[in-house]
């Protein structure tokens, strides 16, 4: 079935007619971007949501924390509080929004604060005296000019298969991708072979100075609330229902299904704030499986003995691990000569 969106394709010609000017202002320094003498890093993509940059910071602070102090600044989406807001362990996802309060849940190292206005934030956070920051979903923020790029496009949703808003998901025009210094393939299968990567790799068209990668979720063998962890085997003969409210949550079914799990599920949009009327009807399930950025949004409103969620954790395939994390600790190193 023909999809309808292409019908708005003329609209589509419009919106990249803004950003390409847009751009093109900035990159011709007609519009201010406002770079640093400190390590910025910016974690993005092109299509709207569903791309991993949540496992992304993670991944980068899992990296990063040992020899680092590391910020993060989102702009905690669908937050009920304004402006600049260090994020602590114990705030509400209300006052935070989800993924920052799930970055400071599992890296409490880590300076995490939440600003619409990404240039204020930074500027707040240099008083903390960061060795590096990091910047989530600000590829298009380009009143900012990160240091280092980080491009997530997902497997099977690539972002040159893609038309631009609103006939498609691109925020703007592949030709963004040129800012990137690294083009991530996220969500890949586990078994993905090198002759996909490369045919994969010439339709993105890098160009000489950019590096691919591809990485996949790993999911744990385990679910955790705040009592204990079961073995996910474990859970096939037990009255679990399922809870997402992510962009995609077919990677994690796909998981589930590979165990011979199939549950209940109940399907919300990404961030979605539960009803009471939701929570009511969530209360009566026996016990609750969700992701971890749902767990934020939950852990407030339902009995925590019956609320469990799945970690998740990014994996770099075809030996790429080495070599990005190289590239990344060699921009840290070169920033603070």
């Amino acid at each position: 079935m023909p999809n309808p969106r292409k019908l708005l394709f003329p609209f589509s010609l419009i919106y990249h007619g803004v950003t390409k000017v847009r751009n093109k202002l900035y990159d011709a320094d007609l519009l201010k971007s406002e770079s640093y003498d400190f390590p910025v890093i910016a974690v993005g993509n092109l299509n709207m949501g569903g791309t991993g940059k949540s496992p992304m910071i993670e991944y980068l602070l899992k990296i990063l924390s040992e020899n680092n102090k590391v910020a993060t600044l989102s702009r905690g989406y669908k937050r009920d509080s304004k402006g600049f807001q260090l994020v602590k362990a114990e705030d509400s996802v209300n006052k935070s929004g989800d993924e920052p309060l799930q970055f400071k849940n599992k890296y409490p190292e880590a300076i995490v604060a939440v600003d619409a206005n990404r240039r204020e934030g930074i500027s707040e956070l240099m008083q903390f005296s960061p060795d590096v920051i990091l910047l989530d979903d600000a590829f298009q923020h380009r009143k900012v000019e990160a240091g280092f790029y980080i491009l997530l496009t997902a497997y099977g949703d690539l972002y040159v298969d893609d038309l631009i808003l609103p006939a498609g998901n691109l925020r703007e025009s592949s030709a963004g991708a040129e800012r990137a210094n690294i083009i991530v393939v996220t969500k890949c299968p586990g078994n993905l072979g090198i002759a996909e990567m490369e045919k994969i790799r010439k339709r993105l068209k890098p160009n000489s100075e950019q590096s691919v990668f591809f990485s996949t979720i790993k999911y744990s063998e385990k679910i955790i609330s705040s009592e204990k962890s079961i073995r996910i085997e474990d859970i096939r003969e037990s009255e679990f229902a399922l809870v997402t409210g992510i962009a995609n949550p077919k990677p994690l079914l796909e998981f589930l299904n590979a165990k011979d799990i199939e549950l209940k599920h109940f399907k919300f949009p990404d961030h979605h704030n539960f009803s009471e009327k939701e929570i009511e009807q969530l209360s009566k399930q026996s016990r609750i499986l969700t992701t971890e950025k749902d767990y934020m949004r939950l852990k407030d409103k339902l009995p925590l003995n019956k609320l469990y969620y799945l970690p998740i954790e990014v994996e770099f395939l075809g030996g790429g691990k080495a070599d990005f994390d190289n590239q990344i600790q060699n921009f840290i190193n070169k920033k603070e000569v």
